[in-house]
């Protein structure tokens, strides 16, 4: 009798994506969104077969969604043996239950999409401590609808006070891991402001940017380090700092986690103390994916990111990157056969208003190496004149 074959490859699953068009809100912008939630579910290994959307003054209550455009989510998900649905917005604990009942497969909403993508990146102890404390915070106020019971094996005597249910019991296993994550994060950050200071007399650089902007492979033509780099959502989690001297000249670099839009509040939180690196800073370098059609939107979210963490107004270059991939469709005089436009010159770019709006704007593609001369003289006069303060006789300290 011949053995069976048994695959060994990951199952992709089955999902659909579902968003709720507010008042005044536009279906473009709606449409932009979902692209990014399913590069999401792309980077956590799924497939997207659907997208449901629905015009409302207000997501519903209990469901999210209206009546109707539930029943079409329900018929579909039924009839196509769909595993997930992935809502774009944060959904409520009794939301989430209901959902789970009338659809019968899993709810996940965008929160919980990145915390997965999150957990499956974390390396280091400091990026699986900070996730990990992400989840539970998420966690904490959802257990109305999943008894969990994270550690039954705990029941034994004088482990459960009189009365307490079994909900109450895990809400405090929980709130015992936040605490115990904090405490761990906290020595984490000891560590590491020890090692900032040890660098202390060096200018620092920090790579900003949306995820998926290009930030590794630009640290590793700068460094010549070998950063891991990837066609994928938050890629880096963990920060990375390589030293790198131009023209006699050192400074440090670091790559940190990147932006995105509707970024989890708890994440934000947990990964302050990674953003150190960032707030730390004496330059720092935006990097921007011309490429991409919703650049100036990312560009925005960065820049309110950074006035959240309180370093907008540190100097910064702003690098336009992967302008290889850049394609510009512009009408034709007829209106009817667009023109497809690639390869513009560094010239034309120079008269763009991304140039003229920003002092130190500069045109690059890190993965061609193109212009990137120009980059390192913009970087190195920056650089240098932080440098000489620090050290205004340099002749007296030698130049690594």
């Amino acid at each position: 009798m011949p053995s069976k074959t048994i695959s060994t490859s990951p199952v992709v699953e089955k999902v659909v994506l579902i968003s709720v068009i507010p008042q005044g809100g536009a279906i473009e912008t709606t449409n932009e969104y979902l692209d990014e939630l399913a590069f999401l579910a792309e980077t956590a290994g799924a497939d997207t077969i659907k997208r449901f959307t629905q015009k409302l003054t207000r997501p519903d209550p209990r469901y999210y969604l209206g009546s109707g455009k539930l029943h079409e989510v329900i018929s579909f998900v039924k009839e196509n043996g769909v595993s997930i649905a992935i809502f774009d917005d944060e959904l409520t604990p009794g939301q989430i239950r209901n959902l789970e009942k009338e659809l019968g497969c899993r709810i996940m909403d965008r929160t919980n999409l990145i915390l997965d993508i999150f957990a499956k990146r974390a390396r280091t102890s400091q990026a699986r401590t900070q996730v990990e404390l992400a989840q539970y915070q998420y966690l904490l106020p959802r257990l109305t609808r999943m008894w969990t019971h994270l550690e039954k094996q705990r029941g034994g005597i004088g482990l459960r006070g009189p009365g307490e249910t079994e909900i109450e019991t895990d809400r405090r296993v929980i709130r015992d891991k936040l605490a115990r994550l904090k405490e761990k994060l906290k020595e984490i950050d000891k560590q590491n402001l020890t090692r900032r200071k040890q660098r202390e007399n060096i200018v620092r650089v920090a790579l900003v940017g949306y995820t998926n902007v290009g930030k590794s492979t630009l640290m590793n033509a700068l460094s010549k380090s070998d950063v891991f780099a990837e066609n994928k959502l938050f890629a880096t989690l963990d920060t990375t700092v390589r030293k790198v001297v131009l023209e006699g000249i050192p400074f440090l670099l670091s790559d940190t986690v990147g932006f995105i839009r509707k970024l989890p509040h708890n994440l934000v939180e947990s990964f302050k103390s990674t953003l150190d690196e960032v707030r730390e800073a004496d330059i720092l370098l935006h990097v921007v994916d011309i490429s991409h059609p919703n650049f100036e939107e990312h560009i925005r979210v960065v820049n309110e990111t950074l006035q959240e963490l309180g370093v907008g107004e540190k100097p910064a270059i702003i690098v336009f990157n992967k302008i290889d991939a850049f394609r510009y469709v512009e009408k034709a005089e007829d209106d009817l056969t667009p023109v497809a436009r690639e390869n513009i010159s560094l010239a034309e770019w120079k008269r763009t208003w991304m140039s003229r709006t920003n002092s130190h704007a500069v045109f690059i593609s890190a993965y061609k190496n193109q212009n990137m001369n120009e980059l390192r003289k913009i970087l190195l006069n920056e650089v240098s004149a932080i440098h000489f303060k620090m050290y205004p006789q340099s002749g007296d300290r030698p130049l690594n």
